[in-house]
């Protein structure tokens, strides 16, 4: 596995939020692709990504959020659309980790990335900014169930 550091810019999505079990079905996801796709934004032009935004180790499995996001194409007409919400993610550096597994094992890249190969690295954490999942894959899609996912952690220099 070859983990690589990248800058992102700032990135506009649409996205829907569901509290829950990280593990239960992600319904959420389902709709946000139909309105995706009813909107022309699917891969390769657009992207979809996830952000787990609490740690299940910190926070109680049923309060745990999660948006499901797609990228929006500059221009879009958001004032139309009141099924979804809006906002931009943060752009800067990011440590990628390529991912390809069962979506059950995806927590372990979390801790691999988290308890040790940033504390073996050059850099901390920045949790100033989310850690987003690139979606590559559908597991639904895959002869074996399993997803595809570029691990994006945010990352700063130590000591700044």
């Amino acid at each position: 596995m070859k983990i690589v550091i990248k800058e992102l810019p700032e990135i506009e999505v649409a996205f829907m939020r569901r509290t829950g079990s990280y593990f239960e079905p992600q319904v959420h996801w389902i709709k946000l692709t139909q309105w995706a796709v009813q909107n022309g934004l699917y891969p390769p032009h657009q992207s979809f990504i996830g952000i787990s935004l609490d740690n299940p180790d910190l926070v109680e499995n049923n309060l745990c959020r999660h948006d499901a996001c797609v990228t929006l194409p500059k221009g879009f007409e958001k004032e139309k659309h009141h099924d979804v919400q809006f906002k931009n993610l943060d752009g800067g550096l990011y440590t990628v980790y390529p991912f390809y597994d069962t979506p059950e094992k995806l927590n372990a890249a979390y801790q691999y990335m988290f308890g040790q190969w940033l504390p073996n690295s050059d850099f901390d954490p920045d949790y100033d900014r989310h850690t987003l999942e690139f979606n590559l894959i559908n597991p639904a899609e895959d002869p074996e169930g399993k997803c595809k996912v570029d691990l994006f952690v945010p990352i700063k220099n130590k000591n700044t």
